[in-house]
């Protein structure tokens, strides 16, 4: 009787471990959704320039996509995808004539990156933490600031169009 009593108490101990282990488990965590980046990657700046882009219509810019060395080298090698710790920058200007290279012209034809706008924004290759959005942290920081989690949700639908590209848009110009 007394080994059924302690064979019980036992029992009851480890369920009194496993069950509340095993619920919590089975709760959401931060993880399980799509997590965004919330740091600016340091020394962006300095990184490669992958291709620039204008873009036309409600967004009107030029753009300068630039590159981490991992991005940089799967770029040049062809490499897809992308691997882990791949970082890719887009910084966006409003794009304006330039009045100045118009007159040694004659016309008007030159037009240069002005003002920053739109932020700037990044894409982190991280498999595992970013699995619901391809395996892509998405990030914008305006004046420093990271944007709210309702904008960047709409960073990963756009980039499914080209996701035979790893999701991403830009091509790398040598």
């Amino acid at each position: 009787m007394k080994r059924i009593g302690l064979w019980l108490a036992v029992v009851a101990t480890v369920a009194g471990v496993v069950v509340p282990t095993a619920i919590e488990a089975q709760q959401p965590t931060e993880e399980a959704a799509p997590v965004f980046v919330k740091k600016i990657p340091p020394g962006y700046r300095d990184w490669r320039l992958i291709t620039v882009a204008q873009e036309r219509g409600e967004l009107n810019d030029i753009r300068a996509v630039l590159g981490n060395d991992k991005a940089i080298k799967a770029y040049r090698a062809g490499t897809l995808p992308f691997p882990e710790g791949t970082i890719i920058a887009r910084l966006a200007y409003d794009y304006v004539p330039s009045e100045e290279n118009n007159k040694v012209f004659g016309r008007p034809q030159s037009f240069v990156a002005g003002p920053p706008k739109n932020g700037v924004q990044f894409m982190v290759k991280d498999s595992k933490k970013y699995a619901a959005t391809g395996g892509w942290g998405y990030a914008q920081f305006d004046d420093g600031k990271p944007a709210d989690d309702a904008m960047l949700k709409t960073c990963f639908p756009c980039h499914e169009a080209v996701k035979s590209r790893d999701y991403v848009f830009s091509r790398y110009s040598p």
